[in-house]
């Protein structure tokens, strides 16, 4: 046996592993809409405006109402593995939250001129913190509202190999809309606005109930093409909408699946869809949905994926 070669393992340098966590977790404009939404709910927000400009490639920029931070926690905030939403390993297996892996806003700042700017409630004075590429990181006072800012210019200008697969801007600022629509969906009490290039795109105000958020989303038409879902059976409680097969059309949209207000794509609860309108849907037709399941989140596991788009269900057979 050859003798071992030391000199060949070493540790990476901060700033190249950060932009590896980023990879996980930035995957275009629209990943770092969604973590900065997630973290805008977790805020208690009321009201979250999202600015894009060149379909978030040059500009994101999003703006909420909630629980500022003080300086330290904002300072902590833009550390790797520093979040709010957990204690110990156990929180892991009862997350109420959306934000809770404390990546998203060191990730993000590695690949982008960032800046995170916030005023805690009650407070005159608040915290600007910003850097480029994640390094050499400023603090200095700002005064604003009560609320936070998170401004991302220029994604991916330190990672020319990953912005070279971005699509086009009208692909990249779809996939924006479509991840503030989710958000939207799920969350009717809160005020959500999107502008590109200071141009509005749509406007939700805060409404009373989930079906009044989706007329606003789709129209007075939708309630009557879809039929209302309810149903409890076991630990699972299930609402929302499905389309009557009458009324089907050849769209998939909407097909929105969310469980415990988080937005996810799982092959259990698709297929099961599917084989409930079986043979009752016209040739060429498909079945169109807003699913909402509710459970206990310790029969979840969300930590299967760094996008937090897949989840493992505990009695998946009794959910099908």
């Amino acid at each position: 046996m050859s003798p071992l070669v030391s000199g060949k393992i070493h540790v990476l340098p901060d700033d190249v592993s950060c932009r590896i966590a980023a990879g996980e977790v930035v995957e275009r404009p629209a990943s770092v809409v969604k973590e900065l939404i997630d973290n805008s709910l977790d805020a208690a927000s009321s009201l979250i405006t999202i600015e894009v400009e060149e379909g978030g490639r040059r500009l994101i920029r999003v703006t909420d109402n909630g629980m500022g931070m003080n300086r330290e926690d904002a300072q902590l905030a833009c550390q790797r593995f520093a979040t709010s939403k957990l204690q110990a390993e156990d929180d892991l297996f009862r997350l109420t939250t959306l934000g809770f892996r404390g990546e998203a806003l060191p990730s993000i700042a590695s690949v982008s001129r960032f800046s995170l700017k916030t005023v805690p409630s009650g407070s005159p004075i608040g915290t600007d913190i910003h850097s480029e590429g994640g390094i050499a990181w400023v603090v200095q006072d700002y005064a604003g509202p009560p609320g936070t800012k998170v401004e991302v210019q220029d994604l991916f200008f330190n990672t020319p190999g990953r912005q070279k697969f971005l699509k086009t801007v009208s692909t990249e600022f779809s996939k924006i809309s479509y991840t503030i629509q989710q958000a939207a969906t799920i969350n009717p009490q809160i005020h959500f606005r999107l502008l590109h290039h200071n141009h509005k795109i749509f406007d939700y105000p805060a409404v009373s109930t989930f079906q009044n958020r989706l007329v606003q989303m789709y129209g007075p038409a939708f309630l009557k093409r879809f039929l209302p879902l309810t149903q409890t059976a076991g630990p699972f409680q299930l609402t929302g909408f499905a389309v009557s097969p009458h009324h089907a059309r050849t769209s998939r949209i909407p097909q929105e699946i969310f469980v415990n207000g988080r937005p996810i794509k799982n092959t259990t609860i698709s297929h099961a869809i599917h084989e409930g309108y079986k043979s009752f849907l016209p040739k060429g037709k498909h079945p169109q949905f807003i699913v909402c399941i509710w459970l206990d989140p310790q029969m979840l596991d969300i930590n299967v994926h760094p996008t937090k788009r897949e989840v493992r269900f505990s009695h998946p057979e009794m959910l099908h």
